[in-house]
Parts: C-alpha cells; structure tokens; sequence
C-alpha cells in the first residue's frame, strides 16, 4: 500500500489550484508564462511526495528529469508528429513551443522546493538524501 501524505497533498491542491486561476485570468507576460512554469514543477513535487516515500532529492530529480523531458518533446513537436493538435487535454499536457527559458523556470521551481524543504519550518528537518 502506498503512504499517503495529506500535507503534500494539500499544497499539490492549493498549487493546481493556483495554476488553474492562472491559466484562466492571467494573460501577461510574466505571471502565465514564468511564475506558472516554477509552479508546475512544485506542483508535480507535492503530488508525488503525497504517494510515495522517497528522499527530497530522489523526487526533486526525478521531477527535474520529467520536465525536461517533456520540454524536449516539444522540441520534437510531439503533438503534431501524434496528430493530436485538436486535443486541448493533449497541448496542455504535452504543451506545443519549446524554451530554453522554461528549464531554467523548472530548475529555479526545484532549487525553491530543496529550499524549503531544507529550511522551511518545521520541527523535524526532511533530509534531502
């Protein structure tokens, strides 16, 4: 049976939550595009520490890793090699332009989670091995 984390899962829902306000009301040129890309990433950290037990930096990386490969099969134009492009489950998801830029956000979203998950406050310190 997999462990469940309620608190991981509580900032997984505020930040979905957050990113869907987001993609619906904000139409700038920071906040959706930048600002919501360093949300996923911590998004998709909070969503996998609320199901499996596995160290800080195990999960950091592996959602590191997920992103960019991602943002690499938007270089590759997935969506249109798959004929997906009338799915809009499919370009969001997936999305349709690479950016250098969106690793960088990625890995800024990262080092924010091993920050917080280093020094944030809590009584019982996570280790990030």
């Amino acid at each position: 049976m997999l462990p469940f984390n309620k608190n991981y899962f509580g900032f997984a829902v505020l930040i979905f939550c957050i990113e869907v306000l987001i993609a619906l009301f904000v139409k700038d040129c920071f906040v959706r595009p930048y600002l919501g890309d360093v949300l996923v990433v911590m998004l998709m950290y909070c969503f996998f520490k609320s199901f499996v037990k596995l160290p800080v930096l195990t999960v950091a990386i592996l959602v590191l890793v997920i992103a960019f490969g991602i943002e690499f099969l938007q270089f590759l134009n997935v969506v249109q090699m798959l004929h997906l492009e009338q799915s809009k489950i499919a370009k969001t998801v997936l999305g349709t332009s690479f950016s250098w830029i969106d690793l960088l956000t990625y890995c800024i979203g990262i080092a924010i989670v091993l920050l917080v998950e280093k020094y944030g406050l809590k009584k019982n310190k996570t280790e990030l091995y």
